[in-house]
Parts: C-alpha cells; sequence; structure tokens
C-alpha cells in the first residue's frame, strides 16, 4: 500500500491547522475523479492514509484537496483584506505503490506553499 501523509502549518500564527478538511482524488485516465478519502487533519495538522494503488506510472494522477477557506473562516486571527482562496488543489503522482508521499503545506487565508519529501 502506498502512504500519503501530509502536515498543514498555519502561516499567520505559526500553529498546526487541525480540523483541517483533506480529500484524495484518483484522476481517471477519462479525466473523471474517484474520490480515495476524505477526513481533515488531526489536532496537530496532519494526517495519514494507506491507499491500495495499482502499480502507476508517473502520468497518472492524484490530487490533495485541503479546505481551507472554510478553515480559516473559523478561526480567530487577525485580518487584513479579503480572503479569495477556498481551497488548495495539489496535482501529484505515486509511481510506486508502495511508496510513501509526504506533502507538507504551510497555509494562509490568500497564500500556500509545498514540497514532497518522502
Amino acid at each position: 500500500m502506498a502512504v500519503l501523509t501530509s502536515h498543514a502549518l498555519n502561516s499567520v500564527d505559526g500553529t498546526h491547522a487541525g480540523g483541517v478538511a483533506v480529500t484524495v482524488v484518483h484522476i481517471n485516465a477519462d479525466n473523471t475523479r474517484t474520490t480515495l478519502l476524505e477526513t481533515a487533519t488531526d489536532d496537530g495538522g496532519r494526517f495519514q492514509a494507506d491507499l491500495a494503488i495499482k502499480s502507476q506510472s508517473t502520468s497518472t494522477q492524484y490530487e490533495l484537496l485541503l479546505g481551507t477557506g472554510a478553515w480559516f473562516a473559523k478561526q480567530d486571527l487577525p485580518r487584513s483584506g479579503t480572503q479569495i482562496v477556498s481551497d488548495i488543489v495539489i496535482r501529484f503522482a505515486m509511481p510506486d505503490p508502495d511508496g510513501r508521499y509526504h506533502i507538507p503545506v504551510i497555509i494562509g487565508p490568500n497564500g500556500y506553499s509545498i514540497w514532497w519529501s518522502s
């Protein structure tokens, strides 16, 4: 099984972003989408999923969707301007069906930064 993990960090105040909605989607060959997982980050801003995927190539795509707009709307944080970003969508591949894929995200009301590590 492939293992997909993430860690969401709040760039506004440096805290862990617990309770952010997370959806993992497989993009099928005909460009339709199949939802593989719907969950949320834990209190430490993390989630982990074991995904049974077939042997893939780098052309097989997945999406990691983070519901950051709804999460930020519920936070008691300083506001400066209008929040326009409602979701973060990260498209990626998992070519090794037994691989570990860690995609940390630093989130803000109108921006984000990601990287990949194994």
